[in-house]
């Protein structure tokens, strides 16, 4: 395991159990891609009706992930991610007995997705914070890399591979009630993890909320990288979320005549491109220019969605996908560890509810036009533009007057994100502006 970098922060208790329940969720999660996806066009076949579902469960989301990285500040973040779990895998568990009984109508997919949407306000920014707390600043980009290659590992790739060939032969509700049992394995993993107080508490004054709220967008408005990537997110999701999330599935279907199982292997080759690069990063660090990194691989991964036009073919499709999640995995893993480096402990739930308010806020948008836009002129012109448009968005946004701060030699903004793993005190955390003292190691 000392040989292998991206596997040394399982050298951490809490951590360990932390990523054994959420490897196993995210496999559910997996299933849920595709099930939700056949069930939605199963019961009306247009792309309006995914887009629907995935209105109603965003509009929560954006509404309460403020109220969510608030909570996740004041109190324990296992604790809030117990809660959140336990709402989302009722919702999938309710999904899965109105399947498998045959009696699932299209009202119930949207009203169930309502309380879903309403828990991941919650679970959003718990689960973007709570890393710091289990393990040492040093370990950050080889836990953040552990985590992208779980995440699409088990969530990108495995979970969809064997959830399309779990719909194809056993049904969607099967496949529900098995991701309705992964959120109950993830709970039991979160309860065995040492109780440890939120980051923010520090026995001062106790403040209202909306103060807490403000405190958290003071400190984005601050910082060029953090307010202009935001800004990016809000714009680039909104162009291609939609077309993404509603179209790769019909145009699977209708156009390239394939089915449950060839959608679950296009997300799943996904998967694989994404999985490779986390250990790469997570083996050899992150270079210095890491904004121009970042900027450069989601340049590239916007034009994936305009691609996916272009594919006659479902392994057409698979290669479009292995490439472009492998860039936008890439570049998450340099923005996670970024924000954990630079924002103080005590802000990080806040500023990652911020991060998730910005990122999806018009992402209920997005599937609201994207149905009628794709009957308008047609789903794969729709997807071109998409790509093409976000493309250009990311160019642009790079070029903003002190974005690439963070990485300027010189700059009293500069951060290192790659540390020498054998310095176990790295001098550099007295430095960092906005940076936490180094915690010891939990359990």
């Amino acid at each position: 395991m000392s040989r292998i970098a991206i596997l040394r922060p399982l050298r951490e208790r809490d951590f360990a159990l932390f990523w054994l329940g959420w490897t196993v969720s995210l496999v559910g999660d997996g299933f849920f891609l595709v099930a939700i996806a056949w069930q939605a066009f199963d019961l009306w076949n247009s792309p309006t009706s995914l887009a629907l579902v995935g209105v109603a469960e965003t509009i929560p989301t954006v509404a309460l992930v403020l109220v969510g990285g608030v909570v996740s500040d004041r109190f324990e973040r296992r604790k809030v991610l117990i809660a959140s779990s336990a709402l989302r895998g009722v919702c999938v568990a309710a999904l899965g007995l109105l399947a498998v009984s045959g009696r699932i109508q299209f009202w119930h997919l949207i009203a169930i997705s309502v309380a879903f949407g309403a828990g991941q306000a919650f679970q959003g920014p718990a689960a973007g914070s709570i890393i710091p707390d289990l393990v040492p600043r040093h370990l950050l980009v080889q836990a953040n890399s552990l985590s992208q290659f779980v995440r699409q590992l088990a969530f990108a790739f495995i979970g969809p591979a064997v959830g399309g060939l779990v719909v194809h032969t056993a049904g969607v509700g099967t496949a529900f009630l098995i991701d309705a049992a992964t959120f109950a394995f993830a709970i039991v993993t979160l309860l065995f993890l040492h109780p440890r107080p939120a980051a923010a508490e520090s026995g001062g004054e106790p403040t209202s909320m909306l103060r807490d709220i403000a405190e958290g967008l003071r400190f984005v408005r601050q910082n060029v990288w953090l307010w202009g990537t935001l800004l990016w997110a809000f714009v680039a999701l909104f162009l291609v979320w939609g077309p993404f999330q509603v179209l790769l599935p019909y145009v699977v279907k209708n156009d390239l005549g394939g089915d449950p199982g060839d959608l679950g292997l296009i997300f799943a080759f996904g998967g694989l491109g994404a999985v490779l690069v986390s250990l790469a990063i997570g083996q050899l660090g992150l270079p210095r220019r890491h904004i121009t990194f970042m900027y450069a691989l989601w340049t590239i991964a916007c034009l994936q969605i305009a691609a996916y036009a272009l594919a006659d073919l479902p392994w057409q499709a698979m290669v479009i996908s292995f490439f472009g999640e492998a860039c936008w995995a890439c570049g998450l893993i340099v923005w996670i560890t970024l924000m954990q480096r630079v924002v103080p402990a005590a802000l990080l739930g806040r500023v990652k509810s911020v991060d998730w308010l910005l990122s999806i806020g018009l992402v209920p948008v997005s599937f609201a036009v994207t149905g009628p836009l794709a009957a308008w002129l047609g789903a794969k012109p729709v997807l071109v533009i998409a790509g093409v448009s976000s493309c250009v968005l990311t160019a642009l946004i790079y070029f903003l007057p002190g974005m690439r701060d963070t990485e300027t030699p010189g700059s009293t903004s500069r951060v290192i994100l790659s540390e020498p793993l054998e310095d176990q005190t790295p001098l550099l955390d007295e430095f960092e502006p906005g940076a936490a003292p180094a915690r010891s190691r939990p359990g």
